[in-house]
């Protein structure tokens, strides 16, 4: 990644405030839903990747001392590689929390989010689908709205809130391993096709 106070056009000895500002400048600026039906649409979203990035590193940099100026490309180092070991931790913690969910062990998903080092968007995504499991819709939206304001370009927290925006009822996440139909559809399918019923 290239220097992330590039990225977002800021000097290293910028204020956490002018940094802030710059971020949402541009999120503005380069979010997808702007390039929707566009042929810039792919080239915005790596943008917003690479400004989502960037604002990170800067802001856990900061969080864990670094500060902004003097010796920045040895504490820039440092947070990335600190960076990179909590994702590949985090990307662990995470796949068990979405077999836990899958299993219905909605108790034990909650208990592994307890440990997660950070809430980060997919902390937010995952505790929104265990709100919405237990019928808890606006505690469920709350959850799906930080996650899709922390990772806007995520296509899977859209259309979580998307759904709970329309009510909630036809919400069911990908990569849960659902089957296609529940109960009630199905034998209304079995009526349909089966003339004994």
């Amino acid at each position: 990644m290239n220097d992330p106070y590039s990225v977002l056009g800021v000097d290293p000895n910028a204020s956490d405030e002018e940094i802030k500002k710059a971020y949402r400048d541009l999120a503005r600026k380069y979010h997808p839903d702007n390039y929707q039906n566009n042929p810039l649409a792919d080239l915005a979203e790596e943008k917003m990747k690479e400004i989502n990035e960037a604002y990170d590193t800067i802001t856990r940099t900061r969080s864990a001392g670094g500060s902004s100026s003097g010796g920045y490309q040895s504490q820039y180092q440092y947070g990335y590689q600190q960076q990179y070991r909590q994702q590949e931790n985090g990307a662990t913690l995470y796949a068990r929390v979405r077999q836990c969910i899958n299993r219905g062990d909605l108790s034990q998903a909650e208990q592994l989010l307890r440990t997660a080092p950070r809430q980060d968007a997919e902390w937010h995504f995952l505790s929104g689908h265990i709100a919405y499991q237990k019928g808890w819709l606006d505690e469920a939206t709350q959850h799906f709205q930080t996650a899709c304001s922390m990772e806007p370009g995520n296509a899977e927290y859209r259309q979580a809130l998307s759904m709970m925006r329309q009510g909630g009822t036809g919400y069911q996440p990908s990569g849960y391993g659902y089957e296609g139909c529940d109960p009630c559809s199905t034998l209304m399918c079995i009526s349909c096709i089966s003339p004994c019923c």
